[in-house]
Order: structure tokens, then sequence, then C-alpha cells
């Protein structure tokens, strides 16, 4: 794209300011967490809210003619045709006990596919970037690429996802059929399981009921570093639902038949 540098400034732009609204208020004591539930619980704080607020208003000041979808406030329609996907905060749950396991998610569709992604882990100073010919990690340990990890079966893979739950009670049974075929599962990560899969240390992530701003930048990440990113049937993603990310085609060809039953 003409403009591709001028995206990637922007969006790393959009990650700093992010970064600046969350820090301050991540382990800070008395921060309240309201819930976006009437039954269960989906927290929101204002760290969310200024986060969001912060990456909106770098967009406004450097391309207002970009659609934007965030997660607390919603839609706003521009005419460039491209699209910011953003969760402020992927991981509210794991940021209100204060485990360093949640990210910023920055995404970016022409309308047709996810092009351009960010997972940013701002209190651990990780950040992870694919698309536009860009995939690496820069931390404080410097810049490397990202890459998936490859010649990995099923039975020496490891999987992760969020909630053991996972979903319904079919969805839960779909992934517990792979999960007793695995080396390996894990739980809790949220968007950092995506940065995982994408910088080789693990195989696969399943998760269900998802929103376009959950995968979206993490699907940009993994998709730059040589992965896979569907639906369980093998379908687009980027409206969310049923994901499975995998390392290679063999691994998601096994997920899938599972899944499937």
């Amino acid at each position: 794209m003409d403009d591709a540098q001028d995206i990637i400034a922007t969006a790393h732009d959009m990650a700093d300011a992010a970064r600046a609204a969350i820090l301050p208020l991540f382990r800070s004591a008395g921060l309240a967490a309201d819930n976006k539930y009437t039954k269960g619980f989906d927290p929101v704080t204002e760290a969310d809210r200024a986060a969001e607020r912060a990456m909106r208003e770098v967009l406004a000041e450097r391309r207002p003619n970009d659609s934007i979808l965030g997660e607390e406030y919603g839609r706003t329609e521009g005419s460039s045709g491209l699209t910011w996907i953003l969760d402020p905060i992927d991981g509210t749950r794991a940021f209100i006990c204060g485990a360093p396991s949640w990210g910023v998610l920055i995404g970016l569709s022409d309308g047709s596919d996810i092009i351009y992604g960010i997972i940013d882990q701002p209190y651990i100073g990780e950040r992870f970037e694919g698309g536009l010919g860009v995939s690496r990690l820069v931390s404080a340990a410097g810049e490397r690429p990202l890459a998936v990890r490859q010649g990995v079966d099923l039975a020496n893979a490891t999987l992760m996802t969020t909630f053991p739950e996972v979903g319904t009670e079919a969805e839960a049974a779909a992934f517990k059929r792979v999960s007793q075929q695995v080396r390996l599962t894990r739980y809790g990560l949220d968007c950092y399981a995506y940065a995982l899969l994408a910088l080789g240390q693990i195989d696969l992530v399943i998760e269900a009921g998802l929103q376009s701003y959950d995968i979206a930048g993490p699907m940009a990440v993994v998709q730059a570093a040589g992965g896979i990113v569907t639906d369980w049937q093998g379908g687009p993603v980027l409206e969310g639902g049923q994901v499975v990310a995998a390392a290679s085609p063999l691994l998601h060809k096994a997920a899938l038949e599972l899944l499937n039953g």
C-alpha cells in the first residue's frame, strides 16, 4: 500500500498512547471495575476507556478518514475504505487481578481482510507486530523476527485457550477432543497466547465466542508469522466467533477434524 509506512507509524503512536493511558492505572489501588453484564461478569475499567479514547485521538489527528470499530465506543464511519479495529485491553479480567497477560489490540481491515495488526503488552514492554511486510517482536531485549514453529505433530503440540469452559457445552466438548490429543494444554492468557504462537513457543490456540476486536490484531500477527487463523470450519473469522489458530497446515487440519467430530 502507498501509505503503509504512515499506517505503521500511526499504529505505533496509538499503541504508545494506550500504554501511557493504561500503565498508571495497572495494579493501582481503588480502580473500579464496572460489569457490562446483568448476568455473569464482564468487567470494564477506566483504563479500558482511557486507552481507547487515546487511540481515537491519534487517529483523529493522523488519519481522520479511516473508520474505527472499538470495543468501548463502537463504530465511527470513515471514507477511506480502511477500518481500525481496537480492543484497548484484551483480558480485563487479568488486568484487574494484576496479571500481565492482557494486551492492547490494534487491527486494520481493508474491508475484506485484515492487513496489519499489533499485540502490545505495556507492562512487560513487548510489542508484537505483523502485516504490510513486517513480522517482529520489539522489546527491551531488542528486535527479533516472528515465525511460527514448524515440524510439530498434534501429539507433541502445545494448545492454549483463555477459559477452560471455552464456550457452550458442545464447544467445550469439541475443544476437549483436541486437548486430549495434544502434549500440553494451558489456560488463561487471552491475546498473549496468539503472541506466543507467532513467536514459535506454542502450536495451537482454540477459542469460541470472540468479537471482531478480539481477533483482528492477533490474526494479523499470527498470519504474518506464517500461521493459519480460521473459524472452526476453516472459513473467514474476522467477524469473530469460533477461532482456531495453528502453526502449520498439518496442525490446522488435525484440529478442524477433531473440532467437527
